[in-house]
């Protein structure tokens, strides 16, 4: 597809994932990323480094990819009081939902794309939200992404389309889209380089990548690998 797409980019294993999957399918693709004030700032800090890993992984890539945008929302984690934004304790809410939910995060971060891709001319815009594997967070939801698409339409009076090309598959089935679309290079890209923890620690290597280990985020990559690992082995000759 020689149209042009936008991927919300934050450094983390989905996002990476979603921008491979992209690099796949449109001409150009840009990224964009969104500095609030998030304790696990350090995966801001590793996009440079997957964006030059992944043009080094096919020449198609590389000529593909484009600029790089990264937006300061500061106001957004003022506003917010929740275990990303806050040196506390990650736990659950007497609402049901985790601390680490900061509300309005994805809603924000899609006008906010939608809206330089306006200016870009970008008609796609790819987002790694997820129903399958993810904390309760009702922004991630189908039909939050379905309903926002909507009124970005209308409220731009452009034919945006959003992509979630996550939304339905668990984190295993995430390390195996990576492994289709750039093969072992790209899932040691991943887990060297890609950033999850809530914790913002890089801490040691582990089979999956860096992390505290701990965390939620950790856990749910950790297991997700785990079972990715073990189909692997098992299709081995």
């Amino acid at each position: 597809m020689t149209e042009g797409a936008l991927v919300l980019f934050s450094g983390g294993q989905d996002s990476t994932t979603c921008l491979a999957w992209a690099l796949e399918r449109f001409g150009r693709v840009e990224t964009i990323g969104f500095d609030y004030g998030q304790r696990h700032r350090v995966e801001l800090e590793q996009r440079a480094t997957l964006r030059a890993g992944l043009s080094a992984l096919k020449p198609d890539w590389a000529a593909r990819l484009g600029e790089d945008h990264t937006i300061r929302l500061s106001a957004l984690g003022e506003i917010s009081d929740t275990a990303l934004t806050r040196d506390v304790a990650i736990g659950m809410e007497a609402t049901g939902l985790p601390n680490t939910f900061v509300p309005g995060r994805n809603l924000v971060f899609l006008t906010f794309a939608a809206a330089l891709a306006y200016r870009r001319g970008l008609r796609h815009v790819i987002g790694g939200m997820c129903e399958t594997d993810f904390s309760g967070y009702p922004d991630c939801r189908d039909d939050t992404i379905k309903a926002l698409q909507v009124a970005l339409n209308l409220g731009m009076d452009r034919r945006f389309v959003l992509h979630t090309p996550l939304m339905w598959i668990d984190k295993a089935e995430t390390w195996r889209m990576a492994e289709s679309l750039g093969g072992e290079d790209l899932v040691r890209l991943i887990v060297e380089e890609t950033h999850t923890c809530y914790l913002g620690e890089r801490g040691p290597m582990h089979a999956w990548g860096h992390g505290c280990g701990a965390c939620p985020a950790c856990e749910l990559r950790a297991a997700g690998w785990e079972r990715f690992a073990a189909a692997r082995d098992a299709s081995a000759p």
